[in-house]
């Protein structure tokens, strides 16, 4: 045997092995919503925060470190992004106005990300359809 080939069939070994265990872990999943709800928190929308003052015109390599200052003044306030004030964010950036408040949407969020591959409802539908036309 060529010595190129051992990686492949190392490869293969590895995704046989894993879809296994995904196959097993799939079969006996149960999810809880109500807890995967209550284990939100406001730090998981800090690109949100980002992309909404890229919306405003800011640059994105200055509004992910204004998101994470964000982050960082939460934290150190003992308290969620979502409830710091717009005055407290404008004290990050002038671009923060009351729309600010339309970030804080955990469901917006996941239905923004609409590029192939995203987590958006629509997305995830196609996904699913192509994938049972595949396995068809």
């Amino acid at each position: 045997m060529q010595e190129d080939k051992e990686p492949m069939f190392d490869a293969v070994d590895t995704l046989t092995g894993s879809l296994q265990i995904t196959s097993a872990v799939i079969a006996t999943l149960k999810i809880n919503a109500d807890k995967m709800k209550n284990s939100l928190t406001g730090d998981m929308l800090a690109t949100d925060l980002a992309e909404y003052l890229v919306r405003k015109g800011v640059p994105f390599r200055q509004t992910h470190h204004i998101s994470g200052a964000a982050v960082k003044m939460a934290e150190d306030r003992g308290c969620q992004i979502s409830d710091l004030s717009v005055a407290d964010l404008q004290t990050l950036h002038p671009a923060f106005t009351d729309d600010v408040s339309a970030v804080w949407n955990f469901e917006r969020s996941v239905d923004n990300r609409s590029s192939i591959g995203g987590t958006s409802r629509v997305t995830v539908e196609a996904q699913i359809a192509l994938l049972k036309k595949w396995l068809q």
